[in-house]
């Protein structure tokens, strides 16, 4: 089954959610700013993205800016950090079984179809 990792307030996200939808894919929606995934949860995400911690960061919200982006961190720190501020994520992530892509724009959905 699909899922999309979504926030509703993320006009990208709501997109490919749309997209979903439109193109009758059967979805699991993960609403994951209100249930942030655990560390094994968001480290299995990442190696179907096939991408480090820091390339998921969103580098302009103001937390990373304000707190984060001039500490030297690692990757499990990374992922700890995602874990505590989940809106530090880049979103949408859409996964099937074990690939994933950030849905940016929402037609690279079709790369894991």
């Amino acid at each position: 089954m699909i899922k999309i990792y979504h926030n509703p307030r993320c006009a990208k996200s709501r997109e490919a959610l749309q997209y979903l939808e439109e193109k009758n894919v059967p979805h699991e929606v993960i609403k994951y700013m209100e249930e942030p995934l655990t560390f094994e949860a968001l480290e299995t995400l990442l190696d179907a993205l096939g991408m480090f911690p820091f390339e998921l960061i969103r580098q302009n919200e103001q937390i990373w800016k304000d707190e984060f982006r001039d500490k030297d961190m690692d990757d499990n720190e990374l992922i700890y950090l995602m874990v505590e501020y989940p809106q530090l994520m880049q979103r949408p992530i859409v996964e099937n079984n074990e690939q994933a892509v950030v849905a940016r724009p929402a037609n690279r959905i079709d790369e894991i179809l």
